[in-house]
């Protein structure tokens, strides 16, 4: 009779045949090491420090880009790579980075930087195109396939929002910096998404093109491979052996994109806050995410689990703040602590579930987030790591108001009101993007 294949063989096999991309779940990998960063004021100088360093590559995949205040050191630390000989490649998203001025470009391309456009778009008439509401909100940096960066933390000064201006105090966002074997991934994605922006939306229209040149159609075959994610076999190799170490720092790299990996953040997530004990820190903007995890949610705090949400206090849309208050009620309920953030904006997106599992990265608890744009966070099981990042997260609760039960309580009518806006705002908004699915 054969033995039952152990989990690590299974995890082992599943990556010798396919892509990491492949797998709809998160794939763990042993040996890595992540350090917890907050706000630009401490990824900007370490981002800067890795890319003035940098030897062959560097790859990036990034939302938003400005030139003003503190991000500005980090795109000369890209333009001086570059002018050594380093090939850097950026693809940003072109609603996010849509306001970003021309000469900012044009510096960069001079410079010897490669960038690509996610989805270039007019700010106005774009919109009118629905299916341009899918966008790349990725923040992802790989230097020398050693050094990686991902989080919420755009490339902007922390003080300055697009909409708002400039404040006195900085916003409240996390990344990390990561080295292992997780970085294999976090660059196959940026290749990936740079693929995609490359081929534009009409790539179709030009196969038959590209079919009848040979040329050409060896660099459609070279960028059909990267698209795809397909390992090769030192990668291979390398993810494989992280798969089957029971050392910390176990890390896994997760997307949500519009093909294999739809739910896999979410899903992950969910994951967490059932298995929960005795905790659950949510840390987001944008908090209005499907009934599943809701429900979680509220029996994780019914069982014992002390839940504590940090949302905004100061609103930067405020269609998002009425969409996480209509929530109130229903979740403090149950238990679930509600806490608005006071000092400034808050932009990061942080999941911490007892002292073993927490997750850092771009995408929120909203529609957005969970069904359209393409988003990357990392997923940390490391009860060091978990603790500096709640000893964080202690302090940006302390700095926050908890909003009472009866404070969020209006009459039942308004509520029912207001809650039935929302989701049909919502129906409206995803079924108009192309999203198929009821959420």
């Amino acid at each position: 009779m054969r033995d039952k294949a152990s989990p690590d063989k299974e995890a082992d096999e599943s990556l010798r045949r396919l892509a990491w991309y492949a797998q709809r779940k998160p794939v763990f990998t042993g040996g890595n090491q992540v350090k917890l960063l907050r706000g630009g004021k401490e990824l900007f100088p370490a981002l800067s420090d890795c890319i003035d360093r940098a030897r062959s590559s560097v790859w990036l995949a990034l939302y938003i880009v400005s030139p003003l205040g503190q991000s500005g050191g980090v795109l000369q630390s890209l333009k001086r790579a570059a002018r050594r000989g380093v090939h850097v490649h950026l693809v940003v998203d072109g609603f996010g980075s849509g306001e970003a001025p021309q000469s900012m470009w044009h510096e960069l391309e001079k410079a010897g930087v490669k960038l690509a456009i996610y989805r270039p778009m007019h700010r106005l008439w774009g919109l009118l195109d629905t299916s341009q509401w899918r966008r790349m909100h990725m923040k992802l940096c790989v230097v020398d396939d050693e050094h990686a960066f991902v989080g919420g933390i755009n490339l902007i000064d922390d003080h300055y929002d697009l909409t708002h201006g400039w404040s006195d105090l900085p916003r409240l966002d996390y990344a990390v910096q990561a080295q292992g074997p997780v970085i294999t991934p976090m660059l196959h994605t940026i290749k990936a998404v740079w693929t995609r922006a490359q081929f534009g939306r009409d790539w179709r229209d030009d196969l038959s093109h590209l079919m009848q040149d040979k040329h050409k159609l060896k660099r459609l075959r070279h960028w059909v491979q990267q698209a795809r994610m397909r390992l090769n076999p030192r990668e291979q190799g390398k993810l494989a052996h992280g798969a089957a170490l029971h050392v910390p720092m176990r890390s896994a790299f997760v997307l949500r994109d519009n093909l294999r990996q739809r739910r896999t953040i979410e899903q992950s997530a969910l994951q967490a806050i059932n298995r929960a004990r005795q905790r659950i820190d949510i840390v987001t903007p944008y908090f209005y995410p499907r009934r599943p995890i809701r429900l979680a949610l509220r029996a994780a705090a019914a069982r014992g689990v002390a839940v504590r949400l940090l949302l905004q206090g100061k609103l930067d849309f405020q269609i998002a703040g009425l969409a996480a208050r209509v929530l109130y009620g229903e979740m403090q309920q149950q238990g679930v602590r509600i806490f608005e953030y006071q000092p400034a904006f808050l932009h990061a997106k942080v999941l911490c579930v007892d002292d073993e599992w927490a997750t850092v990265g771009s995408s929120n608890l909203d529609p957005l987030s969970l069904v359209l744009n393409l988003e990357a966070n990392l997923i940390i099981k490391d009860r060091a790591f978990v603790r500096s990042l709640s000893g964080a997260l202690s302090v940006d609760f302390a700095q926050s108001r908890e909003i009472l039960q009866a404070e969020a309580t209006s009459s039942r009518w308004i509520t029912r009101l207001r809650r039935g806006f929302v989701r049909q705002l919502a129906k409206a908004y995803l079924r108009l993007a192309g999203a198929a699915g009821r959420y």
